[in-house]
Protein backbone atom coordinates (compact mmCIF):
# COMPACT_ATOMS: atom_id res chain seq x y z
CA UNK A 1 0.00 0.00 0.00
CA UNK A 2 0.89 3.64 -0.54
CA UNK A 3 2.24 5.07 2.40
CA UNK A 4 0.52 8.73 0.81
CA UNK A 5 -3.23 8.58 0.06
CA UNK A 6 -4.80 10.94 -2.02
CA UNK A 7 -8.35 11.53 -3.26
CA UNK A 8 -8.18 9.40 -6.33
CA UNK A 9 -7.08 6.53 -4.26
CA UNK A 10 -10.34 5.11 -3.45
CA UNK A 11 -9.50 1.27 -3.27
CA UNK A 12 -7.09 1.60 -0.85
CA UNK A 13 -9.14 4.36 1.34
CA UNK A 14 -11.66 2.24 1.49
CA UNK A 15 -9.43 -0.52 2.61
CA UNK A 16 -8.09 1.49 5.22
CA UNK A 17 -11.83 3.10 6.29
CA UNK A 18 -12.86 -0.43 6.68
CA UNK A 19 -9.92 -1.71 8.78
CA UNK A 20 -10.47 1.77 11.24
CA UNK A 21 -14.03 1.24 11.53
CA UNK A 22 -14.85 -2.66 10.89
CA UNK A 23 -18.94 -2.94 12.04
CA UNK A 24 -19.70 0.70 10.38
CA UNK A 25 -22.21 -0.06 7.39
CA UNK A 26 -20.46 2.37 4.75
CA UNK A 27 -24.03 3.41 3.81
CA UNK A 28 -25.32 4.54 6.90
CA UNK A 29 -22.01 7.53 6.88
CA UNK A 30 -22.73 11.04 5.73
CA UNK A 31 -20.70 12.24 3.06
CA UNK A 32 -19.77 15.13 5.80
CA UNK A 33 -18.58 12.52 8.34
CA UNK A 34 -16.74 10.43 5.58
CA UNK A 35 -15.04 13.47 4.39
CA UNK A 36 -13.67 14.01 7.87
CA UNK A 37 -12.52 10.60 8.19
CA UNK A 38 -10.82 10.29 5.23
CA UNK A 39 -9.04 13.15 6.21
CA UNK A 40 -8.33 12.03 9.42
CA UNK A 41 -6.73 8.57 7.89
CA UNK A 42 -3.11 8.07 8.75
CA UNK A 43 -1.30 8.59 5.26
CA UNK A 44 -3.69 10.63 3.98
CA UNK A 45 -1.93 13.64 2.68
CA UNK A 46 -4.36 15.43 0.04
CA UNK A 47 -6.01 19.17 0.36
CA UNK A 48 -8.90 18.68 1.98
CA UNK A 49 -10.74 20.96 -0.54
CA UNK A 50 -9.77 18.61 -3.52
CA UNK A 51 -12.84 15.97 -2.74
CA UNK A 52 -15.83 15.80 -4.95
CA UNK A 53 -18.85 13.80 -4.44
CA UNK A 54 -18.09 11.46 -6.80
CA UNK A 55 -14.82 10.79 -5.07
CA UNK A 56 -16.71 10.33 -1.64
CA UNK A 57 -18.66 8.30 -3.61
CA UNK A 58 -16.11 6.34 -4.91
CA UNK A 59 -14.72 6.15 -1.37
CA UNK A 60 -17.81 4.54 -0.10
CA UNK A 61 -18.62 1.72 -3.09
CA UNK A 62 -15.14 0.82 -2.34
CA UNK A 63 -15.40 0.79 1.16
CA UNK A 64 -18.84 -1.04 0.88
CA UNK A 65 -17.89 -3.87 -1.34
CA UNK A 66 -14.70 -4.33 1.89
CA UNK A 67 -17.70 -4.70 4.64
CA UNK A 68 -19.78 -6.61 2.12
CA UNK A 69 -17.36 -9.30 1.58
CA UNK A 70 -16.68 -9.04 5.36
CA UNK A 71 -20.26 -9.56 6.44
CA UNK A 72 -21.39 -12.58 3.87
Amino acid sequence: MNTTLTWNEAEDIGIELFEKFPETDPLSVRFTDLHKWVCDLDGFDDDPEASTEGKLEAIQMAWLEEWQDEHE
